[in-house]
């Protein structure tokens, strides 16, 4: 693909040109802008002003990402009218820096954001507040949060959670400053999309036993360019622009892929739950990984246990679940456990429930397991493609304890209301010995 064409069917979306195949209905994102290329180098002032942001600006960053990419757009966007830039000291993306965020960016027009994850979801979030637009520079293809309309943020309890915001006016991509980052950052953000396997194994299953909603056009748009970047995979640490140009591409059409459904389903289930509780409840433990990297070797045992039950003749059989109350409060904290709780009930079964699923899985399961085979990328491969992109591929080689990860693996569906084969495992019996092989 020449650089020309990083945007193709991405610039359709964004057009309203693209037609849905399943509907016939013509498709438009709320972007005014995405633009993928080899360099941006000396474009950076024409790409907001298209935007049409306003007169005072403010760019927000880090340390890193401000020496990566920040300085040099600030220069150049002081010929459109004032600039300050803002540089944040090691954020979290967290209520106590959203609230200092919004304290300083008062008074300002726009804001400009340039990094990643943590920047991103901040910048995004503050002004969803109050309705002013913001466009985001990439500095490194960590994650597919880019271009959706939600935010990763942490609560004051605690409690990492996907809060309803807006999506950027501009997403811009200069592909040789992200071939500059470090290489584990393209490798967290790959890991991020091979989690599409096990996540449309769950959300499926999910559908079709509990008849939740279900979209298949996510999936659709990213399709073509996952078998390029899966090619690709080995080229990602050299910092190749091929290969980053796909692996953009796929989180791009990941983000935008909510627009379609309004929730992040497509990308995150059970894998995701395992990472948002070792975000939560690591504490001093937490290696300082990146969610990506966690996602990583999450999506690994969720292949593994999706494969186990599903190379069954025979479906498993549930039975009423059990709500460990108290255990849920002296792992999450009252208040956490709380929040968790009213969600968890949204998804257990009592008796009558159990025995209904256990009908509906009886009856479904040929079908079933012959629906996902189309879904599925085997364990051995995932992991083949995760270690040739540099990422980790078990617990211990990225630093989380092992005894901890296994209590992710075991309690996170405590966390979310979203239904996976975590759940069927657990409400089985057979959660926590297949946790006790996890590395």
């Amino acid at each position: 693909m020449s650089k020309q064409n990083w945007t193709a069917l991405i610039d359709d979306l964004v057009a309203g040109r693209w037609t849905n195949p399943l509907t016939g209905d013509r498709i438009k994102v709320p972007y005014d802008s995405i633009v993928i290329e080899d360099s941006l180098d000396g474009r950076e002032a024409e790409l907001v002003a298209s935007l049409k942001l306003g007169h005072r600006l403010a760019v927000v960053g880090d340390e890193a990402t401000y020496d990566a990419m920040g300085a040099r757009i600030c220069n150049a966007l002081r010929s459109l009218g004032p600039v300050e830039a803002i540089v944040l000291d090691h954020p979290h993306a967290d209520m106590a820096e959203v609230r200092s965020l919004t304290e300083k960016l008062r008074g300002y027009d726009a804001v400009v954001a340039v990094g990643s994850g943590t920047v991103n979801d901040l910048c995004k979030y503050v002004t969803g507040l109050d309705g002013r637009r913001y466009s985001v520079f990439a500095t490194a293809p960590s994650m597919n949060g880019y271009t959706s309309s939600t935010a990763s943020l942490t609560l004051d309890s605690g409690l990492k959670v996907s809060l309803p915001s807006h999506t950027p006016a501009g997403f811009f991509v200069d592909l040789k400053v992200s071939a500059a980052a470090p290489s584990y950052l393209a490798a967290s953000g790959f890991a991020d999309c091979l989690a599409r396997s096990v996540a449309q194994n769950d959300w499926w299953m999910s559908h079709r036993l509990l008849g939740t909603a279900y979209f298949q056009e996510p999936y659709t748009i990213q399709a073509a360019d996952e078998v390029e970047l899966n090619k690709r995979a080995g080229n990602l640490p050299k910092g190749d622009i091929g290969a980053l140009g796909y692996l953009y591409r796929v989180l791009t059409l990941c983000g935008l892929g909510i627009s379609f459904t309004g929730v992040s389903h497509h990308g995150s289930m059970g894998e995701h739950q395992i990472s948002h509780y070792i975000d939560c409840f690591a504490g001093a433990r937490h290696p300082g990984s990146l969610h990506g990297q966690q996602v990583g070797i999450a999506s690994l045992s969720m292949a593994r246990l999706q494969q186990q039950m599903l190379a069954s003749d025979r479906p498993p059989s549930v039975d009423a679940t059990r709500i460990d109350v108290a255990g849920m409060a002296r792992r999450f904290g009252e208040e956490v456990a709380s929040q968790c709780r009213a969600e968890f009930e949204q998804k257990a079964f009592d008796r009558e429930g159990a025995a209904v699923f256990n009908r509906k899985l009886a009856e479904t399961w040929p079908d079933l397991k012959r629906e996902l085979a189309a879904f599925t990328i085997p364990v051995d491969e995932i992991k083949r493609l995760l270690s040739a992109a540099g990422g980790a591929t078990t617990a211990a080689e990225l630093g989380v304890p092992v005894d901890f990860y296994r209590e992710a693996i075991v309690h996170c569906r405590e966390m979310r209301n979203r239904f996976s084969f975590l759940d069927i495992a657990a409400d089985a019996g057979t959660l926590e010995t297949f946790a006790q092989g996890e590395l």
